[in-house]
């Protein structure tokens, strides 16, 4: 097994950096960030000045099923030095498959998170502020309306980004930094109402797609018992396999060396598996899930109630209702990949998104 596949080892901090706590709504997260006096830019004991650490960058991922903050600072390396990082399970998505228009209520539970998210931006003065939205902002009637009530409340100038952008940021932020990028990469995005899966050999992409399955969409589609009975599974199983199977087929892409999956599906995974409850991003961050594990533990969901879900450690309660969804996705992008493992990924979009801003600083028009 070559040695990519092991969990990376948390990566040493730059001077003027410490390991710190922040809270994950009630839950806490380990992760790296700098020394910040909050309401002025501030130098520690080691002398390390923001100029010295390069542009200060946060991004706000509105997305189908979760609403995401991530501010960081970017080294000339290129290596994303995470301040803070928030998700907000807020269903933006819910229902859009069905009525084409996002809902009142998964608006007001946006606009919470990200009023929140600004409250905790200011005082850390980034260089630039990044929102982005992806499928169900694109899927919905109303999704334009949506981004003006961001604008106008909050000052902020979200952009609608295609499946393709979608793809080659999350393909970015994946891989950057990585000792094995010379290889073939697949990454596997399981969103909340679309799934994006990257193949890139030797740094440069080869094959893209953004398949309209997700968590929220396929759950609403297809189950509508709880649990949900076998019959449910199997037609969720038969379609997404199907859309990934005629992706290949069209496109041809090469064959992955290595698998690497993110999102709230396979980070769950990975704190189930580990027991892991408080959420612990650097024990998440390169676990390696097999195929077996995987097939044991959607057993063990699609067996029990949304509500004993609930009560399972290492998984969000937020996250129960739609689990089972997400877990037959990656299942089927695994066998159509022919993957018997996959290693699980803290960065994603958010970091593809801090790297773009911060090659070009200039905001777009």
């Amino acid at each position: 097994m070559p040695p990519a596949w092991g969990r990376a080892p948390a990566p040493a901090l730059p001077p003027g950096y410490r390991r710190v706590t922040i809270r994950w709504r009630g839950r806490r997260a380990l992760r790296y960030g700098a020394v910040v006096e909050l309401g002025r830019r501030a130098r520690d004991g080691d002398g390390a000045s923001r100029a010295d650490r390069g542009p200060r960058v946060a991004v706000i991922d509105l997305g189908t099923n979760s609403t995401r903050l991530m501010v960081a600072d970017i080294s000339a390396e290129e290596e994303v030095l995470e301040l803070v990082r928030e998700t907000r399970v807020t269903r933006l998505g819910r229902g859009v498959d069905l009525s084409a228009k996002l809902s009142d209520e998964g608006i007001e539970a946006v606009c919470a998170a990200v009023a929140d998210y600004m409250a905790t931006i200011h005082p850390l003065e980034p260089d630039s502020v990044v929102a982005v939205a992806t499928s169900a902002v694109r899927d919905a009637s109303n999704g334009e309306a949506f981004l003006a009530e961001l604008r106008e409340r909050f000052a902020i100038s979200p952009r609608v980004i295609d499946g393709e952008t979608e793809a080659r940021l999350t393909f970015a932020g994946a891989t950057a930094g990585r000792d094995d990028r010379d290889g073939c990469i697949l990454v596997a995005d399981i969103g909340g109402g679309s799934t994006e899966l990257v193949t890139g050999c030797k740094r440069r992409v080869e094959f893209w797609t953004s398949m309209q399955a997700g968590v929220v969409r396929q759950t609403e589609r297809h189950i509508s018992h709880d649990p949900p009975q076998a019959a449910e599974l199997e037609e969720l199983a038969d379609e997404v396999g199907g859309m990934v199977v005629d992706e290949i087929s069209t496109s041809s892409p090469p064959q992955p060396d290595i698998g690497i999956a993110v999102a709230g599906t396979p980070t769950s995974l990975a704190a189930m598996e580990l027991g892991i409850d408080p959420y612990d991003a650097t024990l998440v961050h390169g676990h390696r899930l097999t195929m077996a594990a995987i097939q044991r533990t959607l057993s063990k969901l699609a067996s029990v109630s949304i509500a004993e879900r609930f009560r399972l450690p290492g998984l969000q309660p937020e996250r129960a209702p739609t689990i089972v969804a997400g877990v037959v996705i990656l299942i089927q992008v695994m066998r159509a990949f022919g993957l018997d493992e996959i290693e699980v990924s803290e960065h994603d979009i958010l970091h593809g998104a801090a790297l773009e801003r911060a090659a070009n600083p200039a905001p777009a028009g």
